[in-house]
């Protein structure tokens, strides 16, 4: 008995020693960020990862002075807010549709969505690109946001997860008087909030992290570029400031840690406590 514990104790702690060392691969680009951000022109050319006082905030007034980030951050959030809220609606009214109805052809177009998860985004560029131009709708926050509105992936996971809630609560939501809109939203979205929730945060990250297509969209026009565009002004090959740039990554992760923090609560929530709601 004594040797069983003993060999669970040493496995546990190696797991854990491999856990905190992949973690520590994972997180390094961060650390590193920040304290090069902290960094004076001369510290940045030397080894040393951490700089001489964190004290030192000039590369952040200077990248939003220099780099017009306020600007660029309200693009951002602009786009990433609101396309992921649309988003997210075309995805739970989808999911619910898949989930709940029954129609000729259901499973046929189910795969066909589910198909387009395998096409790169990249491959679209070109075609999603024109479709944009000739709808002269270019250097606007709809172009940048539009390619985005639909996810497969996420009207997937929503099925998914609508699928698992019992019929009986729809049935017995039918029999109070509660329609189909009525009950996803009264009864349904409550139980399902951790999924949207974690969803809706996915959704933003990647949005607020966009760089290829809003660059093409807005190429004409640098007063709607995102933040992520805007921080390659930062940075140019006659002028390397690479201490601004990362000054400039920092500032762009707030937002997501903000986000993330404020719902990482409905995040972790489970069960059915939607299901007493009315």
């Amino acid at each position: 008995m004594m040797r069983l514990k003993t060999k669970n104790a040493i496995k546990d702690t190696v797991v854990s020693i491999i856990a905190i060392a992949i973690g520590l691969i994972i997180i390094f680009p961060i650390i590193y960020c920040v304290c090069g951000a902290f960094k004076t022109e001369s510290e940045f050319l030397t080894p040393n990862l951490l700089p001489g006082s964190f004290s030192y905030t000039k590369n952040f007034s200077d990248a939003l002075r220099k780099g017009d980030l306020l600007r660029y951050i309200g693009n951002s959030f602009i786009v990433a807010f609101f396309g992921t809220l649309i988003r997210m609606v075309l995805s739970i009214l989808a999911a619910y549709a898949f989930a709940y109805f029954d129609f000729r052809f259901k499973n046929v177009l189910f795969f066909l969505i589910l198909g387009t998860m395998m096409i790169p985004g990249d491959v679209l560029l070109a075609t999603n690109y024109l479709t944009i131009s000739k709808l002269h709708m270019l250097n606007t926050y709809f172009a940048c946001m539009v390619v985005s509105f639909v996810s497969a992936s996420q009207m997937f996971m929503l099925r998914q997860r609508f699928m698992s809630v019992p019929r009986d609560m729809r049935e017995a939501a039918q029999i109070d008087g509660y329609g189909d809109l009525s009950y996803l939203i009264t009864i349904l979205i409550p139980i399902c909030r951790p999924v949207i929730t974690t969803l809706f945060v996915h959704s933003f990250i990647n949005l607020w992290n966009a760089y290829l297509w809003p660059l093409i969209v807005t190429a004409s026009k640098p007063a709607m570029r995102t933040i992520m565009v805007g921080i390659t002004k930062l940075n140019s090959w006659e002028d390397e400031n690479y201490q601004l740039v990362l000054a400039g990554v920092c500032i762009s992760l707030i937002p997501s840690m903000i986000l993330f923090i404020i719902m990482r609560r409905n995040m972790r929530k489970g069960g059915m406590e939607g299901s007493l709601v009315g």
